[in-house]
């Protein structure tokens, strides 16, 4: 990763130049020290991820994207979380595989890119085997993702736009579809045709996700039919119906479209649409997952990381 820095900062698209080494904050509003949220089993992922061991997950504080929908956004807002070394993150990884993870599942982990992908070759050296997963915005620098070869197995990347205006007003990422394809295609290249292991947990490949939102099944119907079109069922599609509204949005009348769940028509209308185009490779939510919790309790940085 030698073009790319922590400081100043480009290691995302924002590049915001932050001097994080010197304990300023980037726009994913963390500096160099490493924070983390959460390190555990984690069940609620698509079935190859998590499958009944629990994905052994690592949740990172801060955020590049700025999505005003979004469900994490106590770890994202870096409120939540403890610092720790790169030393300590390896042995994070160690400990998990220990309990029984399925993989080392790595979310939102692009400002600390560097410092992770060392944590992870650290680990390896010491005995970790178990497939490490990438599981990001999809709004990443195709140059940081190509630098993760030989180190990610498998890309769990967020598709969330098509439409740059809906990018923009609701991630503060205009550019959202543009980043996300070029970071996309470099997913694909690094990994190839999807393999699995003979429980039906991935071992390597590229897994979509889509969540709808309220009113906008154009935007999710665009995204599966670039994804298809491009990649065909080389590429797993993950459609989640899931969108919780949250009560901060009532509060703001531009995202009153935002402060409903999504309707069973709506989601039905965008999963026959995949299977209309041919898609053969995906997961689909059933029933009101919207009622179900996917948010685990975070850290506050008095806890511990066992």
């Amino acid at each position: 990763m030698e073009k790319l820095k922590i400081s100043p900062c480009n290691l995302c698209p924002r590049e915001c130049g932050a001097k994080r080494n010197a304990g300023e904050a980037g726009y994913c509003l963390m500096d160099d020290k490493i924070r983390v949220a959460r390190a555990d089993l984690h069940m609620w992922e698509e079935p190859c991820i998590s499958g009944r061991k629990g994905s052994g997950t690592v949740f990172f504080s801060g955020c590049n994207l700025r999505c005003v929908y979004c469900q994490n956004y106590e770890i994202a807002a870096g409120g939540r979380g403890k610092e720790i070394t790169i030393g300590q993150l390896s042995d994070i990884f160690l400990r998990l595989q220990e309990k029984g993870a399925a993989n080392i599942n790595l979310v939102t982990p692009d400002h600390y890119a560097i410092a992770v992908a060392k944590a992870v070759v650290w680990a390896k050296d010491k005995g970790l085997v178990i497939p490490v997963v990438y599981n990001g915005s999809g709004y990443e620098k195709p140059e940081a993702i190509m630098d993760l070869s030989g180190i990610v197995d498998i890309f769990l990347t967020d598709f969330k736009y098509m439409d740059e205006n809906l990018a923009k007003k609701y991630s503060s990422a205009p550019d959202y579809p543009v980043v996300a394809q070029k970071a996309l295609a470099r997913m694909v290249e690094i990994t190839g045709e999807a393999s699995f292991d003979g429980n039906g947990m991935m071992k390597k490949g590229v897994i979509v996700r889509h969540l709808l939102l309220p009113g906008h099944k154009k935007n999710a119907k665009d995204v599966i039919r670039y994804v298809y079109e491009t990649y065909g069922n080389q590429v797993f599609l993950s459609l989640m119906n899931q969108y919780t509204p949250l009560g901060r949005l009532k509060e703001n009348p531009d995202y009153g479209e935002l402060c409903r769940k999504v309707t069973r028509r709506e989601y039905e209308s965008v999963v026959d649409y995949a299977i209309s185009l041919g898609v053969e490779n995906a997961y689909i939510q059933e029933g009101d997952t919207a009622e179900e919790s996917y948010i685990p309790e975070f850290w506050t940085n008095n806890d511990c990381s066992e």
